[in-house]
């Protein structure tokens, strides 16, 4: 009777989906990485010479299961940049464990990435933004009752105990920052509060995270950044707000108003990502 074989490890799946990216690229690996969210999706398509591969193509990955996230990764140039662009994510909300939420990260690092840029679609909190604002992430509030690193640790991803003092390059702030300024756009740094969703914050519950000192909310980004810090990547983090929070205005919230919004700044955005990710 043979003996059962071993489970893969989380280190050895990632290991796994990385070599089958680089061997279907055929080209040397990104150093830079995109996670776009919610209705921010369209950048991907901009892409010049560009290599899509489905999310079920890709050994380990999950799919999405929300509307404005495509479940592309698509490899190609920006600016005569080589970057890999994540066509939408999952969330911890669809049923998705964390080891699962993070996995592409996770690959990403293990393909080579070194610079991450991780973007959202957020309500706001802060009065001083308007529907449509850019907002670099300067810091985040971890509220989803969960970590990703919580388990046995695998130091071939990193230490058990990462410092999170500086979870978003300060470096790359102020370069998104300046870029922003070359295009007459005010990029205002902002901390942003994830929560588990799906459902939307009740007023109290904002209230709650303005006294915390959140400036955006939203159900996504935070546990990405935490495996992307632990990898020893550096992390950029920028929030569409596509919609005022709950109570800050009078006005109900939906999805629908989230994936219009992000369309509606896609030329804006995109413009932006394209003078930042040469810079990075």
């Amino acid at each position: 009777m043979e003996s059962p074989q071993p489970e893969e490890t989380l280190y050895e799946r990632a290991e796994h989906a990385a070599r089958f990216i680089r061997a279907r690229l055929g080209v040397e690996a990104p150093r830079t990485a995109l996670v776009l969210g919610s209705g921010l999706g369209a950048f991907a398509d901009e892409l010049e010479d560009a290599q899509q591969f489905s999310y079920e193509e890709i050994p380990g990955f999950a799919r999405p299961t929300v509307e404005g996230h495509a479940g592309r990764l698509v490899v190609g140039s920006v600016e005569g940049h080589h970057v890999a662009v994540m066509q939408g994510r999952f969330h911890f909300y669809e049923g998705y464990r964390l080891d699962e939420v993070t996995f592409p990260v996770r690959t990403l690092g293990l393909l080579g990435v070194r610079s991450l840029v991780l973007t959202n679609a957020a309500g706001g909190l802060n009065n001083s933004f308007t529907q449509g604002s850019l907002v670099v992430i300067s810091d985040h509030l971890n509220l989803m009752g969960v970590n990703p690193l919580i388990g046995r640790n695998d130091p071939r991803f990193g230490v058990r105990f990462p410092d999170l003092t500086e979870v978003y390059d300060h470096e790359f702030q102020d370069i998104a920052v300046r870029e922003a300024q070359g295009m007459s756009l005010e990029l205002r740094r902002g901390i942003y509060a994830a929560l588990t969703g799906p459902s939307y914050e009740t007023p109290a519950e904002i209230r709650m995270l303005r006294l915390l000192g959140a400036d955006a909310v939203g159900m996504s980004t935070v546990p990405e950044a935490i495996v992307a810090r632990q990898m020893g990547m550096r992390v950029l983090g920028l929030s569409c707000i596509t919609n005022m929070a709950a109570g800050v205005t009078d006005q109900p919230i939906n999805h629908e108003e989230v994936i219009e919004t992000g369309e509606r700044v896609h030329a804006t955005f995109a413009g932006l990502l394209r003078r930042i990710i040469p810079k990075l």
